[in-house]
């Protein structure tokens, strides 16, 4: 697969802060990937969209939609969780981000009362570094199909 044609998706909710940061670390990781914002609400979107991201779209129907096409997906841990961030995230919204065949990059949140087994906690940045592993990893693996 070309790098040009593998889709991340970056789904986030709230004001879209984690989001944002999702969508600078793999413009800066992977240039010329399509990145995809997909806000559950208006704010999220366009945070997103003033990071970098190539397009964006906001709601359930987009977040539906964009998991099902999506080659990686970039965000929270609560976007799988049935109305995680505080409410955002609808049981549809989950099923199809849990449903996808995307590989998921997720950050650790404290606000989505999920914790993960992982050894202390670390900050957003620690968080991004990894992710952005993740992401250059799975770029590779799939420009190698």
């Amino acid at each position: 697969m070309r790098k040009e044609d593998i889709l991340i998706a970056v789904i986030d909710g709230q004001g879209g802060g984690m989001g944002r940061a999702l969508v600078e670390m793999a413009k800066r990781t992977v240039p010329d990937l399509h990145v995809r914002a997909l806000g559950t609400n208006a704010l999220a979107t366009g945070a997103m969209l003033k990071a970098g991201a190539d397009d964006g779209a906001t709601g359930e129907g987009a977040v539906v939609y964009s998991a099902a096409r999506a080659h990686i997906l970039l965000g929270p841990v609560g976007i799988l969780t049935p109305n995680g961030l505080l409410g955002e995230v609808t049981p549809a919204m989950a099923a199809a981000v849990g449903g996808s065949d995307a590989v998921k990059i997720l950050l650790p949140s404290q606000r989505c009362s999920i914790r993960l087994a992982v050894s202390g906690p670390q900050t957003l940045q620690a968080a991004l570094e990894e992710a952005g592993r993740l992401l250059r990893e799975e770029t590779e693996r799939l420009m190698a199909l």
